[in-house]
């Protein structure tokens, strides 16, 4: 029983305070909209793929050996890949005017478990620029690497492009949309919440009881003004039809 009162009771407590829940909510889904459409500045992101094969010979078969050779050199490739040796090059052939440092935090290598190709993905507010950076990064790379580790194994797989609409890859306006709608719905009922704790009036039979611990035995009938005056006139009606029929 007491759980049923008490759920009655906080279902009672949201009605009361809906509007507000319903402003807050509202209030946080608009903020999240303007912040991700016009204040963030979108991100688009380019990749470019390099493969890292065996070295050409004459074998017309393929060399186990060189290929387990070329799977450990390629996390020391991802290293030298963001590495000042690369970056610098790119950085001056490109003309970015950009730090290795501030290069470095556009960029990002990954590779897949056993195998050969290497991921290069850059991501920048411009979308040719990103496509720009991954192209030269994989050409420099290519390029350097016979002279820093004297082997030549590494071929662009697949050069950055940059589609007829790019879209970018943050921010996600619709995700955060929807999380400033959860998170602006439970802040508003946590609100709704506080508010009627704090409020320690009395309104109802039931508050009194609890305050006096006493049984209320009446309660005093409030009316507004329109009631009044519509049960005015439905007393006087009975009135002037039983005063017409007297006179008739």
């Amino acid at each position: 029983m007491e759980e049923t009162i008490s759920l009655r009771e906080l279902m009672e407590t949201i009605r009361k305070r809906l509007n507000l829940i319903v402003l807050i909510t509202m209030a946080a889904v608009l903020f999240s909209g303007i912040v991700s459409y016009f204040v963030i500045t979108p991100i688009y992101q380019s990749s470019t793929q390099l493969l890292v094969n065996q070295a050409k010979s004459d074998q017309p078969m393929v060399n186990p050996g060189e290929i387990q050779t070329n799977l450990q050199l390629i996390n020391t490739y991802n290293v030298i890949i963001k590495s000042p040796a690369i970056l610098d090059q790119v950085s001056e052939d490109l003309d970015l005017g950009m730090t290795v440092s501030q290069l470095n935090e556009k960029i990002t290598v990954q590779s897949e478990k056993d195998s050969q190709v290497v991921n290069i993905t850059v991501q920048d507010p411009d979308p040719n620029k990103a496509a720009e950076i991954a192209n030269q990064i994989a050409t420099v790379f290519q390029k350097e690497i016979v002279d820093i580790m004297n082997v030549d194994n590494v071929s662009i797989l697949a050069k950055a492009e940059v589609g007829e609409t790019p879209s970018p890859v943050k921010p996600r306006p619709l995700l955060i949309i929807a999380i400033a709608f959860i998170v602006g719905l439970m802040a508003g009922i946590g609100i709704a919440f506080l508010l009627e704790y704090l409020d320690n009036t009395v309104k109802t039979e039931q508050d009194v009881e609890k305050l006096l611990e006493l049984p209320v035995l009446g309660a005093i009938a409030t009316f507004e003004e329109q009631d009044m005056q519509k049960m005015s006139r439905t007393e006087r009606s009975p009135r002037l039809r039983s005063e017409t029929l007297g006179s008739k």
